[in-house]
């Protein structure tokens, strides 16, 4: 203790006076030196995690709570994911945080606290996932026939490729793709995913050929080795793939949710090889038997298709038959034929003979038609003709004389004029009303006016012309009108 602290006390009191930093500090020194180094069971509460990266929980039992920190350097090297509700043991040391007057865990390790802490986790994981319907089977997809190229995540070094690929050998040669990945560790989850994922996104046409089925294998292992392959990731990934996968991860005993999420689930790796393709052996004999069962099926069919034209051939009558009656009847119509010849013949002749005949009377006839037609030409010559023209065209230049004497356009060259109205021709006084519209026609063109208030009576002091006569001439013919 301080010499100060002792020789300050008040007279009677023997107790030292400590500050708070120096007191906090006291007690700090005496948690770690007392509990360097302890292993803690318990159950994770509260999980805090700030933008600076270390992690904040609690650990607790039914009856205390301890806080906890994980620093952000230790977090990132962890085995698992703290979560609320698991069950672990966590390793590290104890010690107090004087700013708020506590002690806590600093975890330097952390793991599940037994094989029946992880169950618990992973039956929750499950049901939570199933709830999304990622395990339903109308999900899943048929593992193609005959694959021509099989992707193969696993580890490189192990027996599980060996086994899968003498399998494959064994059974029916096909390409192997593998995508080398950690199978355990803190490593397993992002390369898993990152395989699957990978397969998925080759194109069918690249360099690199995009595989027909996807093979996730591991060998056995504890539940702790086989854990990356329960994760979350792992099984969205599987779950997402477009290309059928099957899984193989573990012994026929271990289940992992992959094997939920996955198209078929295999017990071995070995299994799973057989799954993706069938036996060689069995498929040409299978071939081979097919191929005998079609042609006894077509030597079968055309025996049957044979015998059927047997039996309908034996249903028809024989060609010599249906041309026998043909037959004889061309013999009779060619015996027939001079008969038919002789025929023409005469036939031909006789129609000479009358053409000859009726070319001579056709001649006759017209000689007398010429002779006749001359006689009437000598009757009635040419003068007779001339005159009878002269006497119409006299006839004809009387009546033109006539026509344009009577015409109306002559009578409008003596001085009269045609008045009209809009819908006719008017000829006397009474037709025509006060302020009425007439159109007044003269000799050389028409001219527009309106009727006076005369009224439509005519004057008093005119008196109708009289139309002379006209004289006949001495010595012609009279006028025809």
């Amino acid at each position: 203790m301080p010499s100060s602290l002792i020789d300050d006390a008040p007279e009677g009191v023997n107790t030292p006076e400590f500050t708070v930093s120096e007191l906090s500090g006291a007690v700090k020194r005496m948690v770690e030196g007392e509990f360097g180094h302890v292993r803690v069971r318990g159950e994770i509460g509260r999980v805090s995690r700030p933008r600076s990266g270390h992690i904040y929980l609690d650990l607790k039992d039914d009856r205390a709570v301890l806080a906890a920190v994980v620093w952000k350097g230790v977090g990132v090297r962890l085995d698992i994911e703290p979560t609320e509700g698991d069950e672990v043991i966590a390793e590290g040391r104890l010690t107090t945080f004087p700013g708020q007057s506590k002690y806590q865990l600093v975890i330097e390790h952390l793991a599940y606290a037994g094989e029946g802490a992880l169950l618990a986790k992973l039956e929750r994981l499950r049901k939570a996932l199933a709830a999304e319907g990622l395990f339903d089977q109308d999900r899943k997809q048929p593992i193609p026939y005959l694959p021509r190229v099989i992707g193969v995540v696993t580890s490189p070094s192990g027996a599980v490729i060996r086994d899968i690929l003498h399998r494959l050998a064994e059974r029916f040669p096909v390409r192997v793709l593998v995508w080398p990945v950690a199978v355990q560790g803190e490593k397993c989850v992002p390369e898993v995913t990152a395989a699957i994922r990978g397969f998925n996104a080759l194109k069918a046409d690249g360099p690199i050929p995009r595989p027909d089925v996807i093979i996730v294998a591991r060998g056995g292992g504890s539940i702790e080795d086989l854990w990356g392959f329960n994760d979350e990731a792992v099984v969205r990934a599987a779950a997402e793939s477009r290309i059928p996968l099957i899984s193989a991860v573990g012994h026929e005993t271990d289940t992992t949710l992959i094997d939920h999420a996955a198209d078929r689930r295999a017990p071995t790796p070995t299994a799973a090889a057989e799954m993706a393709v069938p036996v060689r052996a069995d498929l040409l004999a299978t071939l081979a038997d097919l191929g005998a069962r079609r042609l006894r099926a077509m030597s079968r069919g055309l025996g049957e298709r044979r015998q059927r034209l047997g039996d309908l051939a034996r249903a028809l009558p024989r060609p010599e038959q249906i041309l026998a009656d043909r037959r004889q009847r061309l013999d009779v119509a060619i015996a027939r034929l001079p008969r038919l010849e002789q025929l023409i013949l005469n036939a031909r002749n006789n129609l000479e003979k009358r053409a000859l005949r009726l070319g001579q009377s056709l001649r006759e006839r017209l000689r007398i038609e010429q002779r006749r037609l001359s006689d009437r030409t000598g009757r009635f010559g040419p003068w007779l003709l001339t005159g009878r023209i002269q006497k119409s065209r006299a006839r004809l230049d009387g009546l033109v004389r006539l026509f344009a004497s009577l015409h109306y356009e002559s009578t409008l060259k003596r001085g009269y004029a045609v008045v009209r109205s809009e819908s006719a021709v008017l000829t006397r006084a009474a037709q025509v009303r006060p302020g009425m519209g007439l159109e007044l026609e003269f000799a050389d063109g028409r001219v527009r006016a309106e009727a006076g208030d005369g009224g439509g009576t005519p004057a008093s002091d005119e008196k109708p012309r009289k139309i002379k006569p006209a004289k006949k001439k001495d010595g012609g013919q009279g006028s025809l009108f």
